[in-house]
């Protein structure tokens, strides 16, 4: 099964595209038709090409960055002026002045020139080494700064954050079962629940790994994941990214790496594993549990509470008839043989705590 992708490119780039082929070939075709009656006379049809031609070097460029977005050159931005900044600050120590003259002395002795002509060459040098040290320090900034993610920009100014995030509520680290379980856009669209959903990408790898699994039902639970993540990354009530960490070894845990995922993003963790959730408040970790969440929110009786329930089943006893609670608790109905398949009104008379759950005793009013 081919995955699709989780992040779609705009349609409109391709009109963008065309657009811009159509005016740099009537700007050639403009450039042509203004140099008649001059010396340097271009043919419309030359004039033609050269602008579909420029526009198709431009276009091709732009494809080979098709995965460069603004947020991208924002980075690379930021990443090149640190660079620029260690460079100057290291002109500013006078590495180049400290070996011109020594240079200039060499080259008045080797190459029998004079003073003007050696200052001159010496300069030169001078400003080739300090351009190839601008270029190759603002170079080294872009990449590291590509190469890493917004989040960790936290560690370089820490106390400055997105106006999204901070408004918005902690964000919240997914792992694999959380996004297979498919309850947390409906918990998002209840309102209940704020802040960033994020993804770490080995968490996506594994949804991908189970989705091409040759066992039927991990594959199904593969897919499953992989469409829970479509429908929320399309819900305009939830913002969801994708985060950058390395990819999995065979020495690295998913666990400890979701664990490390949210201490530096300063997130919570949402899980439905709850031994994953206990080791994770073991090392600190702020976690919400979606199973927790369920038995927080189902309905309790008391005894003394007249509950409706529909009776779909015999009990133990002859006389006993059985209906279920909508979160799933059994409810054993003295003398309600008669009733099944009715819905009647009870009163609860006693509860009994089993391994299996909370059975509850009532009787007709």
């Amino acid at each position: 099964m081919k995955t699709r992708r989780f992040l779609s490119s705009s349609p409109s780039v391709n009109v963008t595209r065309l657009s811009y082929l159509l005016v740099c070939a009537a700007a050639g075709l403009a450039i042509a038709l203004s140099t008649r009656n001059t010396g340097f006379e271009v043919s419309p049809g030359t004039g033609l090409l050269g602008g579909v031609a420029v526009a198709g070097l431009f276009i091709f460029m732009e494809s080979l960055m098709k995965n460069f977005t603004l947020r991208g050159f924002s980075t690379a931005t930021f990443g090149l002026g640190v660079g620029l900044l260690c460079a100057w600050l290291l002109t500013r120590v006078n590495i180049s002045h400290l070996l011109d003259l020594p240079l200039r002395e060499r080259i008045i002795n080797e190459e029998n020139i004079g003073e003007a002509k050696a200052a001159m060459i010496a300069n030169t040098l001078r400003l080739a080494f300090d351009v190839t040290l601008f270029a190759s320090l603002g170079f080294l900034g872009a990449v590291l700064a590509l190469r890493s993610n917004r989040d960790d920009f936290a560690f370089i100014i820490p106390y400055v954050r997105f106006r999204q995030d901070s408004t918005s509520g902690q964000p919240m680290v997914l792992d694999t079962d959380a996004v297979i379980d498919g309850r947390i856009a409906a918990i998002y669209r209840s309102g209940f629940l704020h802040g960033r959903l994020i993804v770490p990408n080995f968490v996506l790898q594994e949804l991908q790994k189970f989705a091409n699994s040759p066992v039927n039902v991990t594959r199904q639970r593969g897919q499953r994941g992989l469409e829970c993540l479509q429908k929320m990354q399309e819900a305009p009530e939830i913002q969801i990214a994708i985060h950058d960490s390395r990819t999995l070894t065979q020495d690295d845990s998913v666990s400890q790496r979701l664990m490390e995922a949210a201490l530096l993003l300063s997130a919570r963790l949402m899980t439905t594993n709850d031994t994953l959730a206990k080791i994770a408040k073991l090392q600190g970790v702020d976690v919400l549990n979606i199973h927790e969440l369920d038995e927080a929110l189902r309905p309790t009786v008391a005894v003394g509470d007249r509950v409706r329930i529909a009776l779909v089943r015999g009990g133990r006893d002859d006389h006993q008839g059985v209906g279920y609670l909508p979160d799933g608790t059994m409810i054993v109905v003295n003398h309600g043989a008669g009733e099944i398949g009715k819905t009647v009104e009870v009163t609860v008379i006693s509860m009994l705590q089993t391994n299996a759950g909370t059975m509850v005793f009532a009787e007709f009013n």
